[in-house]
């Protein structure tokens, strides 16, 4: 038997999810959480097999905060990422975080029961449109932004200033001044404005 844990931060998608894996003989649900906290907690009570991890939960808080965190229990869970986002940060965080997979929330009922039943198996689980972003990064790294880099163009996109983003990552303005740089390169574009609109261009930001 499949032991499911539920963690997103919308009751309906729970509901949602709970009735499709409750119809499978092989898949039970053992929780729910809505938070990083509530899903390790959970985790560590019930022992479940599988993840499935929305990554925007509670209070602005990070499904990728949770998978790392879940991933460095003493009998860590497979995590599942299932989300409406595609862009680069995300799927990177994810699976930088221990993610076994990662599909949207657009995906067929059968398409989400294999990647559960996979990710119990050990076995990676992308979804089609995921899997060749990541192969596309691969074939092309020269133009692709690191994590750090997209984390810092995330939070420009957001506003915020050098000394906030500085603060927020715990690096220096120098450090987060040499990201800006290194993205401007890749980018080819001069100002933060026009490095954020190339990457949302390109499906690096939401």
């Amino acid at each position: 038997m499949i032991r499911v844990l539920l963690t997103d931060d919308h009751p309906v998608v729970r509901a949602g999810l709970r009735a499709l894996l409750d119809t499978e003989p092989d898949v039970t649900v053992v929780g729910e959480a809505t938070t990083p906290a509530e899903a390790v907690a959970a985790a560590e009570a019930t022992r479940p097999d599988v993840v499935l991890m929305d990554l925007q939960l509670r209070a602005g808080t990070s499904g990728v905060d949770a998978t790392a965190a879940l991933r460095r229990l003493a009998h860590p869970p497979r995590v599942l990422v299932l989300t409406n986002y595609d862009t680069d940060v995300d799927i990177l965080g994810a699976v930088e975080a221990g993610a076994s997979g990662y599909l949207l929330k657009d995906a067929p009922p059968d398409e989400l029961l294999a990647a559960v039943r996979a990710a119990a198996a050990g076995e990676s689980a992308l979804a089609p449109a995921i899997a060749t972003r990541l192969l596309d990064r691969l074939r092309a790294p020269a133009v692709s932004l690191s994590t750090r880099e997209l984390e810092v163009l995330e939070a420009v996109a957001a506003g915020r200033s050098n000394r906030e983003i500085a603060r927020a990552l715990t690096v220096s303005e120098a450090t987060v001044k040499s990201h800006l740089a290194h993205i401007f390169t890749k980018l080819d574009v001069a100002s933060r404005t026009a490095a954020v609109a190339a990457a949302r261009r390109q499906g690096l930001l939401r």
